[in-house]
């Protein structure tokens, strides 16, 4: 199997310019491609996975591949899949944000002896004149072709900055300023990068009279049509000290049946026998699949031994023996505590559990949020320290949640199957006949 047919085997392909040529020059290793990293925060996350796999997986088949850091670009912001403007960093943080980017890459693409280039389109975006770029470039572009872009077309009801509208042409410019400077002949990038890419082809084509080639990776997306890697803290990190191994691990050991499959395809190397193997897998089985999955990729991101120990300690969870050492904790100081409590939000915080105050208080209004098996109701709640300490020694072993609202329950139930509890029965129940109301229970047995 050739390397295009593989990314095609397994899902990663979505849009493609030529198919015949971007074929040929993959297969042949002649593809000198590149993926932009908009550095947004300072770590790279579960949505650029992808990415860096199919990086990866490029250059083993003799490929080079160009990370290029959009210290530039950054300081407009790419409108693609928002529905508001993105807030404006400094360029310091820009230039921490790109350092971050450069050591967590270095773990998936080999830099070394020239095998492949990482670049920051500042280099070059920041000395441009700015009339010079009208002149030159701006006139290569349609407005009205811009406008029928879906990543204008749904910003457009909002109000669409003219900051953010010089994007496109920004993106186009790297394409053309490497296919120039470093043989860049292919970009590749999210589905939702189509309209970016093909600016960038065209202008390649008007301004040179040459091709070159635009190959979209599918977006990582539940079963649902939700992008992956979210979790109520927000984004699922490649950074350990921002998402731990143990969090990593648990974020993949809990994906959706649905999903398992479609995951173990995308981001591992396993290979495509053994994970169609897997298809008819059911039940318990597919929990297997979900822990291969997991550990698969905590090795790829963190390392072998940080993935076996991750893996220890969830299937000690559900056997009752854990060595809890390895899950995330959080040790309250008594300068965080007033007056001997603390504020269940502050608390939240503190164990990073949310990015903000502003989002504990909606899980809280959600019904998300349990303190020894007790749903919290007022975001006002304070805790006491003997309170705390109390809920750590008493933690029931046995658990009956009675919920009247099925989507709830299932909230409930996915947040302590998260970390302390296994659920052992669902039975719906009906209180109330000849109406539509059903109430739904389910046992949970502590697993440590």
């Amino acid at each position: 199997m050739t390397i295009y047919d593989e990314l095609v085997a397994r899902g990663l392909i979505a849009q493609v310019t030529d198919e015949a040529e971007i074929e040929a020059l993959i297969n042949n290793g002649k593809a000198t491609f590149y993926i932009g990293f908009d550095p947004t925060a300072d770590s790279l996350h579960v949505g650029h996975f992808m990415a860096l796999m199919l990086m990866r997986r490029l250059q083993k088949a003799g490929n080079r591949p160009i990370a290029l850091i959009g210290g530039g670009t950054g300081m407009v912001g790419d409108p693609s899949g928002r529905t508001d403007m993105r807030t404006m960093m400094t360029v310091e943080t820009i230039a921490h944000n790109c350092e971050c980017f450069k050591k967590q890459m270095s773990k998936f693409i080999d830099f070394s002896d020239g095998k492949a280039l990482m670049l920051n389109n500042a280099d070059w975006l920041m000395k441009l004149n700015y009339i010079e770029l009208l002149r030159e470039v701006g006139a290569c572009f349609s407005v009205n072709n811009m406008l029928r872009a879906e990543c204008y077309k749904q910003r457009m009801e909002k109000g669409l900055s003219f900051l953010e509208f010089n994007y496109m042409i920004m993106q186009s410019y790297d394409f053309y300023h490497m296919f120039q400077t470093v043989g860049c002949n292919l970009q590749c990038g999210g589905d939702d990068q189509w309209s970016n890419m093909l600016g960038g082809t065209e202008l390649i084509r008007r301004k040179l009279g040459k091709d070159a080639y635009a190959m979209t990776i599918t977006l990582l997306l539940t079963s649902e049509g939700k992008k992956m890697g979210k979790t109520q803290k927000g984004a699922v990190w490649l950074d350990p000290e921002k998402t731990s191994p143990y969090e990593f691990y648990q974020y993949w050991r809990n994906v959706d049946d649905a999903d398992v499959l479609k995951c173990l395809r995308m981001l591992t190397d396993l290979p495509l026998e053994q994970i169609d193997a897997m298809s008819s897998w059911q039940g318990g089985e597919l929990n297997k699949a979900k822990e291969i999955l997991a550990f698969e990729l905590t090795k790829l991101v963190h390392s072998e031994e940080e993935a076996q120990k991750a893996q220890e300690t969830a299937r000690g969870l559900f056997s009752g023996g854990a060595d809890t050492q390895n899950m995330p904790s959080t040790t309250l100081t008594a300068d965080q505590l007033t007056d001997g409590r603390i504020g269940v939000l502050d608390m939240m915080l503190a164990a990073k559990l949310v990015p903000s105050k502003r989002e504990a208080r909606q899980l809280i209004q959600q019904g998300g949020v349990l303190l020894d098996g007790e749903k919290v109701t007022d975001p006002t709640m304070t805790v006491s320290a003997e309170a705390l300490a109390a809920i750590v020694q008493m933690a029931p072993r046995t658990l009956v949640l009675v919920s009247c609202n099925a989507a709830t329950a299932a909230l409930d139930a996915r947040g302590l199957t998260e970390h302390i509890y296994r659920a052992l029965e669902v039975q719906p129940v009906d209180l109330f006949p000849r109406t539509r109301h059903v109430e739904c229970v389910v046992k949970f047995i502590r697993q440590c």
